[in-house]
């Protein structure tokens, strides 16, 4: 019988395999820059619905439909001001689920003569070769996307579909707070909400060591703003507080160990993780957030990152629920109090 490898061979051959096709895998999966850094593709559809003279797309309920995936935070923003401003009667979401296999989303059931989201793109303009990513705000009359860029998707739903809603008077977009709401996304955006990826994504060692500081240098600078304030932009929710939302609740789940972002986990912050807990508990947030669905996706779909499809048991979430205490948290009270 011929002898066994010997282990450091086996070991040497492993590890050269296995890094090989992490190298070919990755560059799909993540696009990257010479340096080793992810570099996010910009989202290609980009029209919006208004009452405009001339705008193809007008505000009409029933008329456009969500296709999101309960994992994706870009998606998930698109929920909750969907449930923040009442529209679940003027807008359907179809929920799209990963599939490794297929590489990219796939539907449950078809949708317009679909069976995968790449599908649907090429419906909607044939011959598209870019990324199929949710959410997709979908026009159900000219049959094509009209956008799939979430932050502009969640600006649409906050004051497009006003007379359709449940809630017309919440504005999460004011006029008189739109310079500090975008400040904070510009600040945001890139070390925290794409920074988890670019944590996740980075394929040097460098790259990675450089996004690694700039997210927790971020992550310090909201902690120390939310001691006088309850909100990113004071007492008034808003979308900023939306969008970092989405990435704080999968962060210790998900970011925390998936995506090497372990110096420190949200819950260890004492205003970042109180405010978590308050913005679970507004009303309607908690049902669209699935952190089974959450966990599962992530684990189980990013094959380069997590080889054995091993879905972590923990955390124990049920500190979501607990009380949050910022309810008397203003500037105005800190103010005041000097």
């Amino acid at each position: 019988m011929p002898k066994a490898l010997p282990p450091k061979l086996l070991i040497q051959t492993g590890k050269f395999a296995w890094t090989s096709m992490w190298r070919l895998m990755m560059p799909k999966l993540a696009p990257r820059n010479s340096k080793g850094e992810y570099i996010r593709p910009s989202s290609q559809f980009r029209s919006s619905i208004g009452t405009e003279t001339g705008n193809l797309y007008q505000p009409v309920a029933g008329r456009y439909k969500l296709y999101v995936g309960l994992s994706c935070p870009w998606a998930h923003r698109t929920l909750i001001v969907r449930a923040l401003k009442g529209l679940e009667t003027a807008i359907a979401v179809t929920i799209v689920a990963p599939s490794p296999l297929e590489g990219g989303w796939v539907f449950s059931q078809t949708e317009e003569g679909c069976q995968t989201l790449a599908e649907l793109y090429e419906l909607a303009r044939p011959g598209y070769d870019g990324r199929c990513t949710v959410p997709v705000l979908w026009d159900t009359q000219t049959k094509t996307i009209v956008n799939n860029e979430s932050s502009e998707i969640i600006v649409m739903l906050n004051s497009a579909f006003n007379e359709f809603a449940s809630h017309p008077d919440l504005e999460l977009y004011p006029e008189d707070l739109r310079e500090k709401i975008d400040q904070w996304n510009e600040k945001i955006y890139p070390a925290v909400n794409n920074g988890v990826y670019r944590c996740g994504f980075a394929q040097t060692q460098e790259a990675y060591n450089a996004v690694c500081r700039d997210l927790f240098a971020a992550l310090d600078e909201i902690e120390a703003a939310l001691e006088s304030q309850r909100y990113l932009c004071g007492d008034r929710l808003t979308l900023a507080d939306v969008r970092l939302f989405t990435t704080l609740l999968r962060f210790d789940a998900v970011y925390y160990g998936l995506f090497k972002c372990n110096r420190r986990r949200i819950q260890d912050y004492p205003n970042l993780g109180a405010y978590l807990r308050d913005l679970y508990q507004l009303p309607g947030v908690a049902a669209t957030c699935n952190l089974e669905a959450i966990k599962q996706d992530y684990y189980s779909s990013l094959f380069p990152l997590n080889p054995g499809g091993i879905i972590p048991l923990g955390p124990d979430l049920a500190n979501l629920l607990e009380p949050h205490g910022r309810e008397n948290v203003s500037t105005e009270q800190v103010v005041g109090g000097r």
